[in-house]
């Protein structure tokens, strides 16, 4: 029988790899962006929140914060990396208005970080102490990551289109909730449960937001199609009348 701490390992894995998926889900978008020159209505608000994000949970995996989470601290020091990457990108084709918004958000957030460590570290004795605080973080800042496309959700509602918000990232937002979810169950760790389940919540909403207006699309797209058949049945019949 497999024993709690391989299986925990296992999932954790898996994890990984589908982390993996989620950093490297936007690369369409980033794609685009170079492409056409231009950021147009895409948001860093998701990458800002991931960069915040990372950086909390690679601290909250260290030894003398929480014990035995290295693939905690692996798979967030990728993610952080291929943020501060996507933002570059974001920086070189946006306006100065949001360039100063990524400038000031990244220094704010590195600001934060530094003195939350500060005061862990000298205020703070133990793993058990220290997790206690750095998890409560970790938690709010985790569900402010998974919560951060809302902002694009409320674009896809206003807008009855799904062109702001790329399938992959919901998709692979969602399994990354369900999987850690299970990695925190497996060796009970509150704090990834928390904010992995209210990931798993939303990316279920964002699937279910993204198969509504994707049919809706459709059946405009078809509409559309029809009236134009109908048109040119229309000029063709008055062509050939006015002959």
């Amino acid at each position: 029988m497999v024993s709690a701490t391989v299986a925990r390992n296992i999932v954790g894995i898996i994890g990984n790899v589908i982390s993996f998926g989620l950093f490297f889900s936007p690369v369409t978008t980033f794609y685009k962006i170079i492409k056409n020159k231009s950021v147009k209505e895409f948001k860093p608000d998701p990458y800002i929140a991931t960069v915040l994000n990372c950086m909390f949970w690679i601290f909250y995996g260290m030894p003398f914060v929480q014990p035995d989470s290295m693939l905690v601290i692996t798979i967030n020091g990728v993610g952080l990396f291929i943020e501060l990457v996507y933002l570059t990108i974001f920086v070189i084709f946006a306006d100065n208005k949001g360039r100063k918004k990524v400038g000031i958000c990244l220094l704010m957030e590195v600001i934060f970080v530094g003195i939350i460590v500060a005061i862990t570290m000298i205020a703070l004795h133990g793993a058990k102490n220290r997790s206690l605080m750095v998890g409560i973080i970790c938690d709010i800042f985790n569900i402010m990551m998974y919560v951060s496309p809302l902002t694009i959700m409320k674009k896809v509602i206003t807008t009855k289109s799904v062109k702001y918000m790329p399938f992959p990232l919901s998709l692979t937002n969602f399994l990354n909730g369900c999987v850690w979810t299970a990695y925190a169950l497996i060796k009970f760790d509150l704090y990834m449960l928390i904010s992995n389940g209210v990931g798993a919540i939303s990316g279920f909403l964002q699937l279910i937001l993204y198969g509504y207006y994707s049919v809706m699309d459709s059946k405009e797209d078809n509409e559309l199609t029809d009236k134009d058949a109908k048109k040119i049945q229309l000029t063709n019949l008055n062509g050939s009348s006015n002959v």
